[in-house]
């Protein structure tokens, strides 16, 4: 373990010995068996009254599961009118690329429509709404304001408040919601991996967001949405949930899911997060990274067709067991990584592509790095606008905070 820090700490700047106090937990952590979470499509009879004898369309993906069945089946087995399908990005099964365009089509297991919200479809259209009722709305995300479920439940929730449908957000606890973090989102960034002035890591809930984005009058026009919230039982902020699913192709597991809010600005780099190997969002490297002791080589994969540097030698640094046993604990971004990389690769052309100020959502970050800021620089640089959001968040909270 202790090999596999020293390692990642040769790239990182100015890194002291991890406090044992962080170990300590890390370890406990790592030893916890979760508590009996119920989430909130599992709590049936908090909303099946209300769907019977509706049309009902249900905005779901391979993550829509109340133990070993989808809930569309589960909504089908006990005669709810389920009419239609939406989609997010990845598609219903959850199998596309990144980015991948997803036409619409039928489901091969039920035979429904299923309606893509990714690529220039990403709002339904009233067209789309004719013929339903009320719309169910069961994904699980991963709390960061660029994983882009968030935005589609905001634009399925404007469609509602355009076509006067309710929607009812069954709730999901948040694998990422025990700390807050980042810069917030500044209106000329805005786009479909950020929506609403939040920070990277926003420590909430889909039903506490969706809450938000009603509350605080975030949808066009100032539209206000007929939202009902079934909430999870047994979960707080605390809480460190274990996905029984994966979320998304490229994060097959825990360790990808808490490394991923620092490791997707890279995103917007030359620098792989290790797209095309066994362990996406769990390595970083670069052909000519130097002083590494890991090496990696992107190859095609399903949910990674063409990767970053696919079939050339990337040097850089496994993260795994670093992202397990440590960085859930750390409860901030990491940005050591970045700076660091940037330092190294900086003389080797452009380091930064357009994309990083949208993951950003601010030029400020990319221009601090470019400065030579310090991690210290850029997050005291936060502290304002962090402070300002905790105090909207807080009233639509709907379990109690993180310590």
């Amino acid at each position: 373990m202790m090999r596999v820090l020293f390692c990642l700490f040769l790239i990182a700047v100015q890194l002291d010995e991890l406090p044992a106090q962080i170990l300590i937990r890390a370890k406990q952590n790592a030893e916890k068996t979760d508590k009996d979470i119920t989430v909130g499509a599992a709590r049936f009879d908090q909303y099946l009254t209300e769907l019977s004898g509706k049309r009902v369309a249900v905005v779901a993906n391979h993550t829509s599961f109340v133990g070993a069945t989808h809930l569309v089946d589960t909504l089908l087995s006990r005669k709810i009118k389920v009419v239609k399908i939406f989609s997010p990005e990845h598609g219903f099964r959850g199998t596309a690329d990144n980015g991948e365009e997803i036409g619409s089509g039928k489901d091969h297991r039920t035979g429904l429509s299923v309606i893509s919200l990714y690529g220039d479809h990403r709002k339904p259209t009233a067209k789309d709404m004719k013929g339903i009722d009320v719309v169910l709305f069961d994904i699980q995300d991963v709390g960061v304001r660029f994983y882009t479920y968030i935005s589609t439940m905001t634009y399925v929730m404007e469609a509602c408040a355009e076509q006067n449908l309710r929607m009812i957000v069954l709730d999901r606890p948040n694998p990422n919601g025990h700390y807050l973090d980042g810069p917030i989102l500044e209106p000329a960034f805005k786009s479909f991996v950020g929506l609403h002035p939040v920070p990277i890591v926003h420590g909430m809930t889909v039903a506490e967001y969706a809450q938000m984005v009603n509350g605080e009058k975030w949808l066009t026009g100032g539209l206000k949405c007929d939202l009902k919230v079934i909430t999870c039982l047994n979960y707080t902020h605390d809480d460190l949930y274990q996905l029984p699913v994966k979320p998304s192709p490229n994060l097959p597991n825990m360790s990808s899911v808490y490394l991923y809010p620092s490791l997707c600005l890279f995103e917007g780099s030359v620098v792989s997060v290790g797209r095309g190997t066994d362990a996406p969002f769990q390595m970083f490297g670069h052909p000519q990274l130097q002083g590494t002791h890991f090496s990696f080589t992107p190859l095609p994969k399903p949910g990674a067709k063409k990767p970053l540097y696919e079939g050339q030698l990337c040097n850089g640094y496994d993260l795994r067991e670093f992202g397990l046993l440590y960085i859930k604990d750390y409860k901030s971004l990491y940005l050591y990584w970045l700076i660091a990389s940037y330092s190294q690769l900086k003389t080797k052309g452009e380091f930064f592509n357009n994309f990083f100020d949208k993951l950003a959502g601010t030029s400020n970050l990319r221009n601090q790095v470019i400065s030579g800021k310090t991690e210290e620089q850029i997050r005291a640089s936060w502290q304002p606008g962090l402070s300002a959001f905790r105090d909207i968040r807080v009233k639509y909270l709907l379990y109690p905070d993180f310590n």
